[in-house]
């Protein structure tokens, strides 16, 4: 039996990717939850969060699912991502990455969570879905 590379849970919430103009600030809706991500670049303010915290009226694309990479990860572990990604590509899956201080994050659109988690297992990777 192949050893298991690492082990991943799947989050319940359905997430969005919101984009917002460089010079806004960082709206209360997107910290009103256990996690969200934001990225400002000199270019644009990027916000992850639940869906159901963005507003209507916010550029986004909605129906993210969320794999968590069971951490914290040492900073030596090379191709975490490049694995995982790698394996989803062949499959012909897109992905949206978040990296934190202890773990990484793999969102992938809700329609292909069943092929990702399904992939993902027979690349040896252990699934929780919580």
């Amino acid at each position: 039996m192949s050893k298991k590379i690492l082990t991943m849970s799947l989050c319940k919430e359905k997430f969005g990717i919101c984009r917002l103009d460089k010079n806004e600030s960082i709206p209360a809706w997107a910290q009103d939850s256990d996690f969200y991500s934001i990225t400002k670049t000199s270019d644009e303010l990027s916000i992850v969060c639940p869906q159901e915290s963005i507003p209507s009226d916010v550029k986004c694309e909605k129906g993210w699912r969320m794999l968590k990479v069971e951490g914290p990860l040492d900073f030596s572990l090379i191709g975490i991502l490049s694995s995982a990604s790698t394996i989803l590509a062949r499959e012909g899956i897109s992905i949206f990455a978040i990296s934190t201080y202890d773990t990484d994050y793999i969102l992938v659109k809700e329609k292909d969570i069943d092929k990702a988690i399904e992939a993902l297992v027979k690349g040896n990777y252990d699934i929780k879905v919580n």
